[in-house]
């Protein structure tokens, strides 16, 4: 790679890292590509040579958080003993809470744009994580796999609510 994409990737991924941070600060309809620029210490042009639209960088941003989400997980499936993987996959994801917690108040406020692209995004990476979840489950051999897979989601769900609105007590038990 040349010095210059090398420069070009790098620069692409801090102005997805500074959107995620705007658009989970004052959320996506208020925050405005200029923040981004000034959160990335860029230009505002320079976000439109990478993302033609604020809608592209949702996507991006999107795509960067679900990423890290099912890279986490899949390492742990494919690290983890059976007996221990829901125990370790619920660790992974306590973990990736507090490292990322903008990516998830992103994702949260995410499920709520009903823009049809974004809405796509939001469905594919719940299916994704739904079925290796359920794969990992029954491979596992684990009974009520796709119960368990279920509970599993919703509790990553409401652990997302719980930070959002700074009730950790929805997270016990």
């Amino acid at each position: 790679m040349a010095k210059s994409e090398a420069t070009s990737v790098n620069r692409k991924s801090d102005i997805i890292s500074a959107a995620i941070k705007v658009f989970a600060e004052v959320g996506y309809f208020r925050a405005t590509t200029a923040q981004v620029a000034e959160r990335a210490k860029i230009s505002q042009p320079y976000v439109f040579r990478f993302f033609a639209t604020k809608e592209t960088l949702l996507l991006a941003a999107l795509e960067a958080s679900w990423s890290r989400v099912i890279e986490s997980f899949r390492q742990v499936v494919e690290t983890t003993s059976t007996e221990l993987l829901e125990t370790k996959l619920i660790q992974e994801y306590v973990k990736i809470q507090s490292m990322y917690q903008n990516e998830m108040l992103l994702q949260m406020q995410a499920q709520t744009i009903r823009e049809d692209a974004i809405q796509q995004t939001m469905c594919n990476a719940y299916k994704d994580i739904r079925n290796m979840i359920l794969v990992a489950f029954r491979d596992a051999g684990m009974e009520n796999a796709e119960e368990r897979a279920m509970l599993f989601l919703a509790r990553g769900v409401l652990c997302n609510v719980a930070v959002a609105i700074n009730l950790p007590e929805l997270m016990e038990g």
